[in-house]
């Protein structure tokens, strides 16, 4: 991320902001083939990427109670988070909770840059660690893989392209299987595995869509997703600044750059020896001692890489590395600036108001209205009567047996119409009510009503609505 006015860019080709690396001077796509990493930073990407994987995998199988611990049923609207089931009713607590992890991606870009992206992101964690390492088992080294492509259609060949398209999409076809257990839960899904196709022949098609969906985005559209899909990449332009900390090059450092004559002392020569592994380990296929690009994911494979060659002539290694601008042209560096307390300030707001909500946020929630388009009836000289419509949401995996009585006005009477209050375990109860209220207790056209809502005769909720009374009064 070098100033333009800094001298170090007269050494650098200035062409490559005229396009991205992936695509050829025709217009057309250059298929990436970028050189295996190796390095402490690669092996603890994938340490990560192998927990990241297993925890992926693994969380639609944990169960509290008998229930997921995790669901996200988008088509019955119900999800569950560490046991606990949210409904549409919670929609402030999703909203938030949204809010909330948006602005910490923003605020962790301003302060570390991309690094989500190459060390947390799906889409780099199938495709550089699960995908391209099966790649590379069987098409070879990068320039195998080249080579092979340019190849005719031998048997071999062909062995090759089989053998690897039918594991790609049958690892595109588990991950599909995976996702949908977070929608519709474990136990659904074998369920459908072990019954007859003929009775789930529509999922089974939309499951191969999917799975086609993945297949295309980890072998086809690979970088492409990073280059052009993902906004978060398009984004990272706006969020990050001279402070933020990204995969640089040390310009200072390494410039000028040229290769190693042992004949000839050349004291003012800088570390770079253009060997370019950098370029050629690069998933994205840009050159990183142009500074900060929008293909870069931070994967930090161009680190390693010079790293490696560092050592092998004996010079120092973090020629690439984490660093700022700032950094790198030697002014203060300053993470705690004024936008990071900015966001860290608003955040802290945002996760106040979540933890409150969720903390306060009642299993049974119930709802009473008059219902709409009635008018009052009067009973007698005594009492007067309104109808009323209940509903109660039940958020927990039993059901739950409610009563309701009035303690404001006094002497009212609630008359249920049909059965009693019982709220089957995760889902709601519709029903009406005759409330009747003595004249003595009426104050107005629209009198306040109080009624406590009861469990195993304990008050759970207090519901506040108004009973429509004559205007005279």
């Amino acid at each position: 991320m070098a100033n333009e006015n800094d001298p170090f860019l007269e050494h650098v080709d200035q062409s490559y902001r005229d396009s991205i690396g992936t695509i050829g001077k025709d217009g057309k796509r250059k298929w990436v083939f970028p050189t295996q990493p190796k390095g402490k930073y690669y092996n603890a990407r994938t340490a990560l990427s192998v927990f990241y994987l297993i925890v992926l995998f693994g969380l639609p199988f944990l169960k509290y109670k008998g229930h997921p611990m995790f669901l996200f049923n988008v088509f019955e609207r119900k999800f569950i988070l560490f046991g606990t089931i949210f409904w549409p009713h919670d929609l402030v607590i999703f909203g938030l909770a949204m809010i909330a992890i948006v602005l910490f991606i923003v605020l962790f870009t301003v302060a570390f840059g991309r690094i989500f992206c190459g060390w947390i992101c799906p889409q780099t964690v199938f495709m550089e660690m699960v995908f391209r390492k099966i790649e590379y088992w069987i098409d070879g080294t990068s320039t195998q893989q080249q080579k092979l492509k340019a190849s005719p259609w031998t048997a071999e060949k062909i062995r090759k392209r089989v053998l690897k398209h039918s594991v790609f999409y049958g690892l595109s076809f588990l991950i599909a299987n995976t996702f949908l257990a977070y929608i519709i839960s474990v136990d659904e899904l074998f369920k459908i595995i072990t019954e007859p196709v003929s009775l789930h022949y529509k999922g089974l098609l939309l499951l191969m869509v999917f799975s086609g969906v993945f297949y295309f985005v980890f072998a086809w559209f690979r970088e492409q997703v990073c280059i052009i899909a993902c906004p978060y990449g398009r984004l990272q332009g706006v969020m990050l600044d001279k402070n933020s900390i990204v995969v640089a090059y040390d310009y200072l450092r390494g410039e000028p750059r040229g290769r190693i004559n042992k004949a000839v002392a050349e004291p003012n020569k800088g570390d770079c020896i253009d060997c370019g592994l950098c370029v050629k380990v690069c998933p994205t296929a840009i050159d990183i001692r142009n500074g900060t690009q929008l293909e870069c994911v931070n994967c930090t494979a161009c680190m390693d890489a010079c790293d490696e060659v560092m050592v092998k002539i004996n010079r120092p290694t973090k020629l690439i590395k984490y660093a700022s601008e700032n950094a790198l042209s030697k002014v203060q560096h300053k993470i705690w600036n004024w936008r990071t307390k900015a966001y860290v300030s608003v955040l802290s707001i945002l996760l106040i108001a979540l933890v409150f909500l969720i903390t306060s946020r009642e299993n049974i929630e119930t709802t009473i209205l008059r219902t709409p388009g009635t008018l009052y009836q009067q009973i007698d000289s005594t009492y007067y009567s309104n109808l009323f419509v209940i509903k109660t949401i039940n958020k927990t995996y039993h059901d739950e047996k409610l009563s309701i009585r009035v303690i404001e006005p006094k002497g009212a009477i609630i008359k249920m119409v049909g059965n009693d209050i019982l709220v089957k375990a995760e889902s709601k109860y519709d029903g009406q009510f005759f409330m009747e209220v003595p004249s003595d207790q009426i104050v107005g056209q629209k009198t306040k009503v109080v009624i406590e809502v009861l469990k195993d005769g304990k008050v759970i909720q207090k519901v506040k609505t108004g009973f429509l009374g004559p205007i005279y009064r």
